[in-house]
């Protein structure tokens, strides 16, 4: 079986010389067993015409082209044999013309056997001896393939496809690299409710049961979740008690909707807000603090719906005792020890402070300036007031205007305070509604003269502590047996917390998230 291969046009033209070259030029002898070239490429052409009409081929009378192969691939067919025998005759004619006896005998030699594969690839088969074909036909630069068990002639063995370049790897630098997202794999349906689809509210209604530690742990494990657990549901009351809280602490918790805000004995450092906005918080115990006056004032500045508000044992200023002042709505307000303001921004306080019922005002770094301006701006509705540790600045005529102004005192403390003498008794007189006096240390009256005190209906209980001696006491005690004498040793005048230390209440209010100490 033969298949004309296509060689390129340069080649052709060497193996065209070199063919014209083996053929005899002279002597019938060799032409009778070497037919010309151009009987071979008369013949080759009229068989190439025939198979392909046989076979339902493309129609080689037409002078149309037939399609080139793409380039890099050698095409195989019938069309191009015809063109190089054409080419390869025409350059034996010019060397021996061809004669009619050859031409017959070379027909009735050439048998054609039609193709049965595609219609660009023609067979033929020679009565002569294969070898002189062999040596003919590789003269010409047609080569000689065999079929293979299928059948099929000028088959690829690989298949006509583009070679493809390799993809050039990018030089990356090492300090350059890429975040890739993971693709989310595919979990299987597993039977129960996911979080994910848990709403809100039910999300919410769990979150109120963790505590402050698991709540800020909860908050990292996603969006969602960061989202629900700084609801402001679930910080109405906050406890940091005895905690350092590092700058920005402050500035991230309270707007998170707190109203009960219970911090004594803590360091706190710069809150950082990062608005302006005012806080939610109605109940305030910063007493006995570590803190800054700057970042004292930026708490309070942000401040303006404060009820109950402790700020025992700090360093004020006159912007702080004004930022308290725009409170209107305040109640409670524990300045015990406190100090750094001055007697006209205590006026001011007092004065906005209408709503005031409980006031302690005990040991601050006050004057006797400072003394008359809190009994004379005292709102009138104060039914609890702590004025003590003011020794010689807190006169007899400081306790009349005092009585005088504030009429509804149901609570009265005094202590430490050495001017004031039995005479004062008659202004306690003048209190129908009071139930408990203290005037401890208070060393210009007797113990005889406390005597006089248990005319008074309503007073309950008692505070002497230092003025009578123990078997005095005794005595005072059978002279006053409805009256509770020397019970307490502290006052709870707008204090937030009474009791022992494992109270965590403040005014009453129970603060739900607190930090547990690391031992538990």
């Amino acid at each position: 079986m033969l298949t004309a291969a296509s060689p390129p046009r340069e080649a052709l033209n060497r193996r065209s010389h070199s063919a014209a070259r083996l053929l005899p030029r002279r002597g019938a002898r060799h032409r009778q067993h070497f037919p010309s070239s151009a009987a071979v490429a008369a013949v080759v052409t009229v068989s190439a015409r025939e198979a392909g009409a046989g076979c339902g081929g493309a129609n080689y009378n037409s002078r149309q082209r037939p399609r080139r192969a793409p380039s890099g691939f050698r095409s195989v067919g019938m069309p191009r044999v015809r063109r190089d025998s054409a080419r390869l005759g025409e350059h034996c004619e010019e060397q021996e013309s061809p004669t009619q006896a050859s031409s017959a005998m070379l027909r009735k030699h050439l048998q054609e056997i039609p193709s049965s594969g595609s219609n660009v690839s023609t067979g033929f088969s020679w009565d002569w001896d294969s070898s002189k074909t062999s040596e003919l036909l590789s003269g010409m630069g047609v080569s000689v393939l065999r079929k293979d068990k299928l059948g099929n002639e000028n088959t690829p063995q690989e298949p006509l496809l583009p070679a493809c370049t390799p993809h050039k790897r990018l030089k990356v630098k090492e300090k350059e690299f890429v975040i890739v997202r993971r693709p989310r794999l595919l979990r299987e349906a597993e039977p129960g409710v996911s979080w994910d689809e848990l709403p809100d509210e039910l999300l919410l209604a769990i979150f109120a049961y963790l505590p402050l530690n698991d709540l800020l742990k909860v908050s990292m494990i996603c969006k969602r979740w960061h989202r629900l657990s700084f609801d402001e549901s679930l910080w109405q009351t906050l406890d940091l008690t005895c905690r350092s809280l590092l700058p920005g602490v402050i500035g991230q918790l309270l707007p998170a909707g707190v109203t009960a805000f219970r911090c004594p004995r803590s360091c706190i450092g710069n809150p950082l807000f990062k608005t302006m906005k005012p806080l939610r918080v109605q109940h305030m115990d910063l007493s006995n603090c570590t803190v800054s006056v700057a970042d004292l004032q930026s708490i309070l500045c942000r401040c303006e719906r404060l009820e109950n508000l402790s700020l025992e044992g700090l360093v004020l200023s006159d912007d702080i005792i004004k930022s308290i002042a725009k409170n209107p709505s305040l109640i409670r307000l524990n300045l015990c020890g406190c100090s750094g303001f001055s007697a006209e921004a205590l006026e001011l306080m007092l004065s906005k402070c209408s709503m005031l019922e409980e006031l302690n005002l005990s040991w601050c770094d006050f004057t006797a300036t400072h003394v008359k301006t809190a009994v004379s701006h005292i709102t009138s509705k104060v039914t609890q007031l702590n004025l003590s540790g003011y020794r010689q600045n807190l006169q007899m005529s400081d306790v009349k205007t005092l009585v005088e102004r504030c009429p509804l005192l149901v609570h009265l403390d005094l202590s430490d305070s050495v001017m004031l003498k039995p005479e004062c008794f008659q202004y306690f007189h003048q209190l129908i509604y009071l139930q408990h006096l203290c005037l401890s240390r208070c060393y210009q009256i007797s113990p005889a003269a406390l005597v006089e005190l248990g005319e008074i209906p309503t007073l309950k209980t008692l505070q002497v502590f230092g003025i009578v001696t123990d078997s005095s006491l005794q005595l005072l005690k059978e002279t006053l047996p409805d009256m509770k004498i020397n019970c307490s040793h502290f006052t709870t005048i707008a204090r937030p917390t009474v009791g022992n230390k494992k109270n965590h209440e403040i005014w009453g209010i129970k603060c739900r998230l607190s930090l547990r100490s690391l031992s538990g």
